[in-house]
């Protein structure tokens, strides 16, 4: 049985297809249209689909098409597959945030998980070993950080970033200090949250995605956390098809 699941974030959108629980194919698309749909459709024989989206402005064509031509199951955070959610304002809670939830649940049944996003903003959530969630933190994003002092100063420019770089220069002059102090910046937070995790979590695992993740792995490579965390690049997809098999089997 064959499942399409779609990420829309803020700034990528991801498309995946799961023979079951089996990653089949991923495909992150510049534009999302129906012929890329159909193709998809047609070559994996798709049964059921469901969406998350941060966006709703483009929902409604791909829910429409989904609808027409797959079973399509519902997402949103209402959905549960078995995580006791303490959140207070599920309305305000990304699809995103609680597909990972999700995704984590499945995959490290009965753990304590602290959960980094490394995309447009970073965000950190902790599922616990009894598997309850109570929320968690968000902080600008990588990016974010360099646009914002570029647009909240008079005088300081805009420095271009790209994610595979694997270096933090030294701030030897006002482009490289701004690069030094974001990036800096940034690992001092992740490895304070990760800390902070450990302290009141035992056997913490620290499981990171999103865009930027590969940059925060290589710099967290040598630190003393670096037994702890895992990456896995699609675990918005793994959730959003962890929902699909629950509804699944709750209406067959």
């Amino acid at each position: 049985m064959h499942n399409l699941v779609i990420d829309i974030g803020n700034t990528n959108s991801k498309i995946a297809v799961f023979n079951d629980k089996v990653l089949v194919f991923f495909q992150s698309p510049d534009h999302l249209d129906e012929g890329r749909l159909t193709e998809l459709l047609k070559t994996y024989d798709i049964v059921n689909s469901t969406v998350s989206s941060v966006r709703q402005e483009v929902l409604s064509d791909i829910i429409g098409f989904l609808s027409a031509h797959t079973n399509y199951i519902e997402f949103s955070t209402q959905v549960n597959t078995g995580v006791k959610n303490h959140y207070q304002s599920l309305s305000t809670l990304g699809q995103d945030r609680w597909a990972k939830v999700i995704a984590v649940h499945h995959g490290y049944p009965n753990q304590n998980c602290l959960i980094i996003d490394a995309g447009t903003c970073i965000t950190y959530d902790l599922l616990d070993h009894t598997n309850s969630y109570y929320g968690g933190s968000i902080s600008p994003g990588i990016n974010m950080r360099f646009k914002a002092l570029n647009h909240y100063t008079g005088k300081l420019p805009l420095v271009k970033w790209d994610n595979a770089t694997e270096n933090i220069p030294s701030g030897t002059d006002t482009g490289t200090a701004i690069s030094n102090g974001v990036l800096q910046g940034v690992i001092h937070e992740v490895e304070g949250f990760i800390a902070a995790g450990n302290t009141n979590n035992k056997d913490l695992k620290v499981v990171i995605t999103g865009g930027d993740a590969t940059f925060l792995l290589e710099q967290l490579k040598n630190s003393i956390f670096a037994p702890q965390i895992i990456h896995d690049p699609y675990l918005v997809l793994k959730g959003l098809n962890e929902v699909i098999a629950f509804e699944y089997v709750q209406k067959n």
